[in-house]
């Protein structure tokens, strides 16, 4: 089922601050909130729906990519939608938006518990040629991040002991109130290092360089992110963070790249268009051998079927769209002006447009 509208779901407009933003989605977050509707799927999907709009639409670069392209501008990654939805990570936003340490601290009662913790993500930028980026490739990259160092030992939080959390009981005029923030000694994990050897830091991290192994898949396009699970920074007594895949796009020299489809300008000889010829010309395979016909004229287009690159949301491939270019030459040599001089009264080397069934404008329109 296709995803609704982010400014549909919080019930605001593209030109919304921040504030408004932030305050569409609190409203949605206490109507829908779990505590409030027990054994209710279809508010819990509600919940978690706005907790995706907000995750992105609360984030700077996020907006603007979904503002510019939409859902596939986030290359199915955006959001909490893209990476399968946490309950806790949507949790760990409210502190944010309601102040105090979660959402436990808006409402009497609290709730809470220690919750799980999560790693930093890493980002990386990976530059793609044309070739891999229409047909997919596995990368190899080196990353360093930082992991839990072997003999590392951990002993429950004496500040919070082990719940990861600081409770404190205010009384107000609807009655007493419980307000719990994350432990500052711990981090809210609940733990604390025991034992650590000495090339580890305080938190019982080291810094390890890793080769990881990505699959890109075909039909990724510039500023795309592609997310890895697990595979960014670990902390201790948590999960760890993500690697975040920037892909930058490397110009090619000969084919261009529009949308899905590749141009390729072809450059003919004024004998080859006269008289037809065939030729060979590179393609994102390798290169094929197309016919020119006799009487080809400057301008026209020619299509590859499938010789484009892969949708990344299907089966589908873009053509290969060729524009050829007929070549005056700049410089003759005698016989040459002296055989095309005599050509020149000929009718058929007069220009008639009108022979031509269709105007350049038309040809791009159709093909677009």
């Amino acid at each position: 089922m296709a995803k609704r509208d982010y400014y549909e779901i919080l019930g605001i407009t593209k030109s919304a601050s921040a504030e408004e933003i932030k305050k569409a989605y609190r409203k949605l977050a206490i109507q829908y909130h779990p505590d409030k509707n027990p054994d209710n799927p279809e508010a819990e999907d509600k919940f978690k729906e706005a907790a995706e709009a907000y995750e992105v639409l609360s984030n700077a670069d996020k907006k603007a990519r979904y503002d510019q392209f939409g859902h596939q501008g986030l290359g199915g990654n955006g959001g909490y939608g893209g990476a399968g939805m946490n309950m806790e990570d949507i949790f760990s936003q409210f502190g944010d938006i309601f102040g105090g340490g979660g959402f436990g601290s808006f409402f009497s009662g609290g709730g809470g518990g220690r919750r799980t913790k999560k790693g930093t993500n890493l980002r990386v930028k990976l530059k793609l040629n044309l070739q891999e980026i229409a047909n997919g490739v596995e990368k190899k990259i080196k990353v360093k991040r930082h992991v839990v160092a072997a003999g590392v030992s951990f002993k429950s939080c004496g500040t919070c002991q082990g719940t990861g959390q600081v409770k404190k009981v205010v009384n107000t005029m609807l009655g007493q109130m419980v307000s719990a923030s994350t432990c500052a000694v711990c981090g809210g994990s609940g733990q604390i290092v025991d034992k650590k050897p000495a090339e580890a830091d305080s938190r019982g991290l080291i810094i390890k360089e890793e080769v990881i192994s990505i699959n890109i898949p075909g039909g990724v396009g510039e500023g795309m992110q592609l997310s890895m699970s697990g595979k960014g920074n670990e902390i201790p007594g948590g999960i760890p963070g993500d690697l975040l895949i920037v892909i930058e796009e490397s110009e090619d020299n000969v084919l261009q790249r529009e949308g899905n489809n590749v141009i390729y300008d072809l450059h003919v000889s004024f004998i080859d268009a006269a008289l037809g010829a065939s030729l060979e010309v590179p393609t994102i395979d390798g290169k094929v051998k197309i016919k020119i016909d006799p009487g080809t004229q400057s301008g026209k287009m020619l299509r590859l079927k499938g010789k484009g690159i892969k949708d990344i949301n299907g089966y589908h491939r873009g053509d290969q769209l060729i524009m050829v270019n007929v070549w005056t030459p700049t410089e003759l040599s005698k016989e040459e002006k002296s055989v095309l001089d005599g050509l020149r009264s000929s009718e058929n080397f007069k220009p008639d447009p009108g022979k031509q069934d269709k105007s350049f404008l038309d040809k791009m329109k159709e093909f677009f």
